[in-house]
């Protein structure tokens, strides 16, 4: 996959990752950003032509300044795909990534294709609070996000010693602005109403969920479906919150599979 640039009407520069060939995919990163090494995106990119943009504040993307709210956040998105010159392109989106492709596919429900929702941040269940990743330490993130948490510290530092406090700090910094920038979205996530606005989405959605979540519990996965009644949910084995990361074959497969 390459890495192109592009300049939104807003004045935002979106650096965007992009491959392959055939029906639009437009894939929306969580609050942890892409990682180093994306491979579902290359499964993808076997069937699709994959576009994955960087939010502001997320590596040489910039313009987090003229992203205040969620409605900002939408629009942006739409932004990106009119810069990118898409017509009615696939969304997937995961983690706070899928709570922005569900505002997106509500605000103009004509203007994509299918939908995926991985993870989706987004919505609030009393009886299953969502953590706060905010006070989290860098080590404890590892823990909720992936099964194999050895292994999943390793991918989100990219292999980074964090013993070492040079390789500690360079990754805190870079995930306080990644933090950041979520934080406008997401905190706090009650109160972002985005149930009330899921009436308006139209499009064939696909629920996608790691069965092992421990960040965002599968029982979101159900909500989401009452939400969205013409909706689909698939769990995937041997995958907690990171699920296109841990299980990246079984993501890009089942993806595939709903997109036709």
């Amino acid at each position: 996959m390459k890495w192109r640039t592009l300049e939104t009407k807003k004045g935002i520069r979106c650096r965007v990752l992009e491959a392959g060939s055939g029906a639009p995919v437009v894939f929306l990163h969580s609050a942890g950003g892409l990682l180093a090494d994306n491979p579902f995106l290359d499964d993808l990119a076997r069937r699709y032509h994959v576009f994955a943009p960087e939010w502001p504040g997320y590596g040489d993307s910039t313009g987090e300044d003229l992203l205040e709210d969620m409605l900002d956040f939408t629009l942006h998105g739409w932004d990106v795909v009119d810069a990118l010159g898409l017509s009615r392109p696939h969304l997937v989106g995961h983690s706070m990534g899928g709570m922005i492709a569900a505002e997106m596919a509500c605000l103009a429900p004509r203007d994509l294709g299918k939908l995926v929702l991985v993870g989706a941040a987004g919505l609030w269940l009393d009886d299953h609070p969502i953590p706060d990743i905010f006070a989290l330490l860098p080590f404890e993130l590892a823990e909720l996000l992936f099964v194999d948490a050895q292994k999943g510290q390793a991918l989100l530092t990219g292999g980074a010693d964090l013993s070492d406090l040079e390789a500690l700090k360079d990754f805190y910094v870079a995930s306080q602005r990644r933090l950041a920038m979520a934080g406008k979205i997401l905190f706090p996530v009650p109160n972002r109403r985005l149930s009330k606005r899921l009436y308006r989405l139209t499009a064939p959605t696909l629920i996608l969920w790691g069965a092992a979540d421990r960040l965002i519990v599968p029982a979101y996965a159900a909500r989401w479906k009452a939400l969205i009644p013409s909706a689909r949910v698939e769990l995937i084995e041997g995958a907690g919150h990171m699920l296109p990361y841990e299980q990246p074959e079984a993501f890009a497969s089942a993806v595939g599979a709903f997109l036709g």
